[in-house]
């Protein structure tokens, strides 16, 4: 048994040898770095090219419609400042109903009446139209009473406010209740002779 012990021994002695002679003469093996592909590099930079043209494409039609889309949300005084530059663009304007100068014409439907500052009783006013034959209840001149309207539109070019949308701030239950304690009428009461005809529309 001892013979064929050192016989494995043997063999496996001369086939390390052998394996390091080789080695010797073909130096380490070193595994060589794959090329890369140059058609799978050159789609890779057409794609990102591609992105970065569609990217900055959205980008700028965001920009360019947020501009058209904005609101501007003034007051009378900021928007009798900023007339030529507000000309064309869509504000809101929040002032209040100048007493007596709400006129309705029939044909066509229209609405005519001033605003003031809400802030400001002595400032100056703009006139608005509201090219519509249905006005919003609450939207009344009503004696003894300051009615808050916002109107949403734009400037024309002769200066005046050209609404497409009304909102009159209605008082709270409780805020009437205590006002008509005072003999105040609610603003949405009827129409009456608060709105002058339209014979009288300026």
């Amino acid at each position: 048994m001892s013979r064929l012990d050192d016989e494995l021994a043997q063999a496996v002695k001369d086939a390390e040898q052998g394996a390091e002679a080789v080695a010797q003469e073909t130096g380490p093996l070193v595994e060589r770095p794959k090329a890369p592909a140059q058609g799978q590099s050159r789609k890779n930079l057409a794609l990102l090219a591609a992105l970065l043209v569609m990217g900055g494409g959205i980008l700028t039609l965001v920009m360019t419609s947020f501009d058209d889309a904005a609101i501007y949300s003034k007051d009378v005084s900021q928007l009798l400042s900023e007339k030529d530059k507000l000309a064309g663009r869509n504000v809101r304007l929040q002032g209040t109903l100048v007493k007596g100068s709400l006129k309705r014409r029939d044909q066509p439907c229209e609405y005519r009446f001033d605003l003031k500052d809400l802030k400001k009783p002595g400032s100056e006013t703009v006139a608005v139209r509201y090219p519509q034959c249905v006005v919003p209840d609450t939207f009344r001149d009503v004696p003894g009473m300051d009615v808050e309207v916002t109107a949403q539109g734009t400037v024309d070019p002769a200066g005046h406010f050209e609404a497409s949308q009304i909102i009159a701030k209605c008082p709270s239950k409780y805020e009437m209740n205590e006002r008509a304690k005072k003999g105040e009428r609610a603003p949405h009461a009827e129409l009456g002779s608060e709105t002058t005809p339209a014979s009288a529309a300026r």
